[in-house]
């Protein structure tokens, strides 16, 4: 570019710049405002993940929200780093997972390390299916910048009810299957619904099968949940797990998943 040319050019930036910076600043608060309706409050942590048994919690700094493990500590995942806007990626969470758990290593070697770890605290075979179906999706082309599935979620903590061995009430969903954190700022919920969901066991039979009996309580505990979660801004989506057990079982999650992507990407400008 000549000099002429140049200087006209600074001079036009000069003029401009400010404007297209102000454009900018507008499209993201009107971006803001279209998803002010989501979940109530600020991201603070994620604690997830327990392999073994369970964590025991007090709230050390009411003021600051530090939370402090008493008991199981090792066994769950803390991921405390601030949530970028697009929501938290695969790509996020590897980068976290290797400067926190597999420090050198290098991106692949991390998320296989990651997955491995997620994969671990999970208890059931249809909640495997539903974590091996999405995650397939991290080995597409820009699959790492997909919103990551992190699994079993703790969505609040009652000391009480623990101690109790017994069902508080207030509190009856103490963690969440899988949660994704989403680029539009939605909060996802998916659960993966067993019998003991909605029913208790029997004693077993003579031939040592064990059926169950419907406990309408148990099912209105669980939808009235929901209502609290969706009043609260998050998403809630459930399968079955007698639905996970079919033949079509994972063609069924991909195309959740497909939908459930294509619905919560952040609109264009």
């Amino acid at each position: 570019m000549s000099g002429s040319w140049k200087a006209r050019w600074d001079c036009v930036e000069e003029i401009l710049g400010s404007i297209r910076d102000a454009l900018e600043e507008l499209q993201e608060l009107e971006y803001e405002s279209r998803f002010r309706n989501g979940p109530a409050g600020s991201f603070k942590n994620l604690i997830f993940a327990a392999d073994g048994e369970k964590p025991e919690m007090v709230l050390r700094d009411a003021v600051n929200n530090d939370v402090e493990f008493v008991r199981n500590a090792h066994t769950c995942l803390v991921f405390i780093d601030p949530l970028p806007p697009q929501g938290l990626t695969w790509r996020q969470m590897v980068a976290w997972w290797t400067k926190n758990y597999q420090d050198g290593a290098d991106e692949k070697a991390a998320a296989s390390g990651l997955y491995r770890r997620l994969y671990r605290s999970l208890d059931s075979v249809p909640e495997q299916l539903v974590m091996r179906t999405y995650c397939t999706r991290y080995a597409e082309e820009g699959g790492f910048d997909l919103p990551a599935l992190i699994p079993q979620v703790y969505l609040h903590y009652d000391p009480y009810t623990r101690r109790s061995g017994k069902q508080s009430g207030a509190l009856p969903r103490q963690r969440m299957d899988f949660l994704l954190l989403a680029p539009d700022r939605s909060r996802v919920v998916i659960e993966v619904d067993g019998v003991q969901h909605y029913g208790r066991p029997n004693p077993p039979d003579e031939k040592g099968r064990i059926t169950h009996t419907a406990v309408p309580r148990l099912y209105a505990e669980m939808v009235a949940e929901d209502r609290r979660l969706r009043l609260a801004g998050y998403e809630v989506y459930r399968f079955g797990g007698w639905e996970l057990s079919q033949s079509h079982a994972e063609r069924l999650v991909e195309d959740f998943f497909t939908e459930l992507l294509a619905r919560h990407q952040k609109p264009a400008p």
